[in-house]
This record gives C-alpha cells, sequence and structure tokens, in this order.
C-alpha cells in the first residue's frame, strides 16, 4: 500500500513494538508528528521540557527494561539539543533510536532556517547514523537502525530524515521483525579451553563484573560461575545488580571510590576474571600498578576493549551470557577457602562508614533502601551523591541503578527517572541528584507533573559542586574556584511552581517522614536535604595513584 514518509516511520515503530516515545515538535518534524497523533492510542508520546530530557529520558527507558528507547526532535537546535543524551547512550551501552528530521533535501547544504548537519555531528557518538533522501529506501533504514542499535555491544543510531521526504509518497509492506541473535561468531574452543585452564590453575581468583553482564541478562549464569569456582567479586559502577550486593561473596565496588576490600583483593588476586568490563580509567588508577600480581582473562562482547586500556592474558569474546554457559558447562566445583576467608576478613576489618551526626548523603542512600525495601529502581545524577548511591544502596537485581557512568552527565537523572518511571509503572523510581546536577535539567519536574508520574526527586543539597570541590579540598589547596552556590534559588518553591510537592529536610527525622509522605503521596515530589559542604566521599584513590593506594578519611587523619 501507499503510505507518506510520516506514516512509514509511525508504522515501523509499531513494527519494532514500540510503545513509547519522547520528544519535541517543531517544523521540520511536524509530518511526523501529525501522524503520530493519528496513533496516539498505540504510540504514548512524552512531550519533554528540553530535547536533552527526551534523549535522556528514552535512555532511561532503554536501561530500565533492555528494549530500544526512542526519541524524537526537530532540526537544527531541536537535533543539537540530543546529542549530549546521545553522547551519553554511546559511552554506557545503551539501545536508542533517535529520529530526527530536517530541512528538505533541495535545501540542505544552503544554510537555511534551522538546517544542520546533525549526521555529521554525531557520527563519532552513534554506532551508525543515516540521513535518508530516497523515501524507497526509509522502512528498511529504521529497521536497520533498530536492529544495529540491538546488535553485540548495543549502542545508539540516528535517523536524519529530510522534511519533504516525510511528506512523499512510496510503497510499503509490513516486515515480522526477527529476533536478534546474540553474538557468538567470535567464541572458540581455543579461548574457552585457555580460559578453563587459567580458572583451573589459580588459587586467588577475582571476579570482576561491568555493565555487559547486565546487558546481556547474565545475572543467573554469573552467579553459578562465582560459586563454582569459589571467588569473590567485586563490580563497576555500570555492573550494579548484574550480582547480588547482599551476596557474602560481593566485596563493593572497585576503583577510585571502591572498598578498601575490592581493591586490595584485586591487587592481590592471581587471577582477574574481568566480565563485561572495559576498564575504565575511574577503575584501574594506574593502569601498570592494576592488578600487577594478576593473571587476567578478560570476556567480552566488543573485541575493539580487549588489550585497549590493560594488556589482558586472554580473552574470550562474545556474549556474556552464552561464554559463561559454555563455561560452567566445562567447570567443576572448585574451593579457594584460604583466599576467600582473607577476603571476608579485609570486608570485616574495612566496612564501608559515615558520620552518624546529622543528615549525610550515605545516610540518605540508607534509608531509602531500607524505606524501599531495596526494590526501587535509583537514578541518579554525577558526583558525590552518585557515588553514594553506589555505595550504600544494595543492588539485587540488573537494571535497578541507571546513572551516567561513561561520560560522566550531569542532568542526566531526571530525564532518565521519567523515561524509567514511564517504563516501568508499578516500581517506585527515586532520581538522587545534587544541587548543581539537578539545575541542569531540573525544568523536567514538569514533565513529570504533566505526566502523572509518582517519582520522587532527592536533591541532596550542599550549596557548591560537590565532588569538584572535593578535589579542590584534597588536591588544590582549598581554593574553590567557581564551585561554591551562594545563591537564593528556593527548591521547595521551585518544585511547587511547577506543580510538584515540595518539602525541605534538615534533620534525619524530617528525611525519614518526607520520604514516607512522598512515598504515600504516589505524584512527583521533590525533597531538598540539606547537608553539610564539606562531607566527602571515602574511600577514594588520588588520580595517577595505584588502587591498593585506596585511603578514606582517617588514613588522611593520621597521615
Amino acid at each position: 500500500m501507499q503510505l507518506t514518509g510520516s506514516q512509514i516511520v509511525i508504522e515501523c515503530l509499531k513494527e519494532q513494538g514500540v510503545d513509547t516515545v519522547f520528544g519535541y515538535p517543531g517544523g521540520a518534524i511536524l509530518n511526523v508528528y501529525d501522524e503520530l497523533y493519528k496513533h496516539k492510542d498505540e504510540i504514548r508520546h512524552v512531550l519533554t521540557s528540553h530535547e536533552q530530557g527526551a534523549s535522556h529520558a528514552a535512555d532511561g527507558y532503554a536501561r530500565s527494561t533492555g528494549k530500544v528507547g526512542v526519541c524524537l526532535a526537530t532540526s537544527g537546535p531541536g537535533a543539537t539539543n540530543l546529542v549530549t543524551g546521545i553522547a551519553t547512550a554511546y559511552m554506557d551501552s545503551v539501545p536508542l533510536v533517535a529520529i530526527t528530521c530536517n530541512v528538505g533535501v533541495p535545501l540542505l547544504g544552503k544554510d537555511s532556517f534551522q538546517e544542520v548537519d546533525i549526521a555529521g555531528i554525531t557520527m563519532p557518538i552513534t554506532k551508525y547514523n543515516f540521513i535518508v533522501k530516497d523515501i524507497t529506501k526509509l522502512a528498511d533504514t529504521i529497521r536497520r537502525a533498530f536492529r544495529i542499535a540491538k546488535k553485540g555491544r548495543p549502542g545508539p543510531v540516528l535517523v536524519d530524515i529530510p522534511k519533504d521526504v516525510t511528506a512523499q509518497k512510496t510503497e510499503y509492506t509490513k516486515k515480522e521483525i526477527e529476533a536478534v541473535p546474540r553474538d557468538t561468531r567470535r567464541i572458540t574452543e581455543k579461548d574457552l579451553k585457555t580460559a578453563e585452564e587459567l580458572i583451573r590453575n589459580a588459587k586467588k581468583p577475582f571476579v570482576f563484573v561491568g555493565g555487559g553482564a547486565v546487558i546481556s541478562g547474565a545475572s543467573e549464569e554469573l552467579k553459578e560461575f562465582v560459586e563454582k569456582i569459589d571467588a569473590p567479586v567485586c563490580d563497576s559502577l555500570m555492573g550494579k545488580g548484574a550480582f547480588d550486593g547482599t551476596d557474602v561473596r560481593y566485596t563493593g565496588m572497585l576503583g577510585m571510590h571502591g572498598t578498601k576490600t575490592s581493591n586490595y583483593g584485586v591487587s592481590e588476586c592471581d587471577l582477574l576474571i574481568a566480565i563485561g568490563v572495559r576498564f575504565s580509567d575511574r577503575v584501574i588508577g594506574n593502569a601498570k600498578k592494576f592488578a600487577s600480581q594478576a593473571n587476567i582473562l578478560q570476556i567480552d562482547v566488543d573485541p575493539a576493549e580487549i588489550n585497549k586500556n590493560i594488556v589482558v592474558t586472554s580473552s574470550v569474546i562474545g556474549d556474556v551470557k552464552e561464554i559463561l554457559n559454555r563455561l560452567n558447562e566445562k567447570l567443576a566445583p572448585m574451593e579457594h577457602k584460604d583466599w576467600m576467608t582473607h577476603i571476608m576478613d579485609y570486608k570485616e576489618k574495612y566496612p564501608l562508614t559515615y558520620h552518624e551526626e546529622g543528615l549525610s548523603g550515605p545516610y540518605i542512600v540508607e534509608e531509602v533502601y531500607r524505606m524501599t525495601k531495596g526494590e526501587a529502581v535509583i537514578v541518579t545524577e554525577v558526583g558525590q551523591h552518585q557515588m553514594w548511591a553506589a555505595q550504600y544502596y544494595k543492588y539485587k537485581n540488573p537494571r535497578m541503578l541507571l546513572t551516567s557512568g561513561g561520560l560522566g552527565t550531569m542532568g542526566y537523572g531526571l530525564g532518565a527517572a521519567i523515561g524509567a518511571q514511564v517504563a516501568n509503572p508499578d516500581k517506585q523510581v527515586v532520581n538522587i541528584a545534587g544541587d548543581g546536577c539537578f539545575r541542569m535539567n531540573m525544568n523536567e519536574i514538569a514533565t513529570a507533573v504533566r505526566e502523572k508520574l509518582p517519582l520522587i526527586q532527592i536533591v541532596i543539597n550542599n550549596h557548591v559542586l560537590g565532588m569538584v570541590r572535593q578535589w579542590q579540598n584534597l588536591f588544590y589547596e582549598a581554593r574553590y574556584s567557581a564551585t561554591v552556590l551562594n545563591d537564593s534559588v528556593d527548591f521547595v518553591k521551585l518544585a511547587e511552581a511547577l506543580g510538584a510537592t515540595g518539602i525541605r529536610v534538615t534533620t534525619k527525622e524530617e528525611f525519614v517522614a518526607a520520604f514516607q509522605k512522598a512515598l504515600d503521596m504516589q505524584t512527583p515530589v521533590v525533597l531538598d536535604c540539606i547537608i553539610n559542604c564539606d562531607d566527602k566521599v571515602w574511600p577514594m584513590v588520588a588520580p595517577g595513584a595505584a588502587i591498593s593506594e585506596v585511603f578514606c578519611e582517617e588514613d588522611l587523619e593520621n597521615k
């Protein structure tokens, strides 16, 4: 049947099972929005306050479900406003399809009103991108975009469509979409055998889990693997929940703000099994000293990650879930009693601690964990509050922590929380922000109100840019250049002005009462939680130091 380009866009979204899109209309994309209006009972459109909020919302939708997130924007500044969200998704391997519309084909390259080469701009931060000048190729391009976004290591894909193409007509035939298979092309028996030998010969194995294990849905296989080889487990920020954070074998996060147990253990192990990780600089510290006593076995779907940041002893390339399945079939149960006892002694000796007096970030996160019974979807912005959320909330399942790990995007959390809440209406979503981050995209509270979303926005408000100030305090002789937010912004009044409920909190008792009220209300609530401006994230590894040189506040005072 003959359909217009805009009709084809909507039909292709329906083919892919898309039930929600996030976006903001404009002149170039009007034809698509007009068609979307006719299908509003099939595809929900969430109008955000800013296109960046739309890209983050699509990201949060994708991270919390494993599905492809979709965002829409018009040409020019509408398209460029998506860029930060696309880059965020790219760095954290989030499946996303961004559909933009541009000026008509005859106007391309002529500096036309609201024209921009968005395909050129986003080339380094997408898995692939397209500009569709021929309507006969539109349907297959959109189908290909979704497949690329999901295949192998997921990521964002952009499809740019000139406005005249959305109005032209061509023949359209519906297609049944085939499931994207797991990537097993590069898994070899030779690599599996080498991995098996390394594991069998290890006396002190340590498992390091990253976001790849979450993406592949490998939690059950990972648990079986860890129990078979009798090893402790640490994770990266992106790997939270892949392995149960309440399990006795779990030692906490690794790296700059990782636990002493994880940092010491990885520094002492004789085999580090890295599963779905990219060895970020925030994890490894001084690369020359990282896991220097260990053989390193890396399991990852992306061959580009092998030997990129850390030279490894051996690797198995392919889908994490499939590789763990095959290794579990080969391995017999092992025992490392002395090693496990040694690591458990570290856990007892070096627990995470914070000052008990007064309201603090760690206390807030622990109370959120207690009061939600560990079942909330936690979203964060970037900074001190992000690290506290990683340290003090116990993630029992994957896709329960949504955070910008690679790009470190301030302003990510509220948009992502909206996407997660839309995707998971039966779950409690809590976005934890610092006051500096909240300012970046706080206008999205209006979106949460309009959509009647029961999300809770916690602002851990220390009136400074906390993590930057922490570095200035420790490494820049307390020269607080441009990090003090000494203004009169009132987040409670702001929340009320945007249609939400705002509550200011200054004590532990007030927080418990306010958070319970927020849970009971089931409407958007902003909690403005005032904490001390000099609270810090501990432990910490100084930039350029080995992770074994991790220190806490007590170490600093003693030194």
